[in-house]
């Protein structure tokens, strides 16, 4: 049996996190962590006490949104943002710490991350937000593609 890297527990841990997703369209998951602990969790839905996607249909497949725009016009929060609530609504400190996510962040999480302080995302799939990623580099947030197994980078 191989030990996993850290790397590679944390990111798992996203997966398991991505399956309590309500998003009809793409099941996403965030893990804060900060000196090999997890902090917070975060998945992309609703907000608390509001029906879900899976209950009232996607609002952005009605208007027929593309993936990558217009992401006010949604329901629900994404993981990364769940993640970061989370924190503050628990007091809990992440400035310094790594977010671990299934899909690299779009610009409105890549803002609150450079903002809550988070000096590291570790990300598996892509997302077609240039100016996310032009803003995490600039701000000197570290930005990591994790390599997926059996799939060619």
């Amino acid at each position: 049996m191989t030990r996993p890297s850290w790397d590679e527990y944390f990111m798992e841990i996203t997966h398991l996190v991505a399956k309590r997703s309500t998003c009809l369209r793409r099941q996403v998951g965030a893990v804060v962590v900060k000196d090999k602990n997890i902090l917070t969790t975060g998945y992309n839905g609703a907000p608390s006490g509001v029906a879900h996607c899976l209950e009232v249909g996607c609002l952005r497949e009605k208007l027929q949104i593309p993936s990558g725009e217009r992401h006010e016009l949604c329901r629900g929060l994404h993981a990364e943002q769940n993640a970061i609530i989370q924190a503050a609504k628990h007091g809990t400190n992440i400035d310094g710490a790594t977010l671990y996510c299934t899909t690299m962040p779009c610009i409105i999480c890549s803002k609150m991350i450079i903002n809550a302080g988070i000096r590291r995302v570790v990300y598996e799939m892509g997302y077609s937000d240039q100016l996310a990623e032009e803003m995490v580099r600039e701000s000197g947030v570290v930005v990591e593609k994790f390599p997926t197994p059996g799939v060619s980078p």
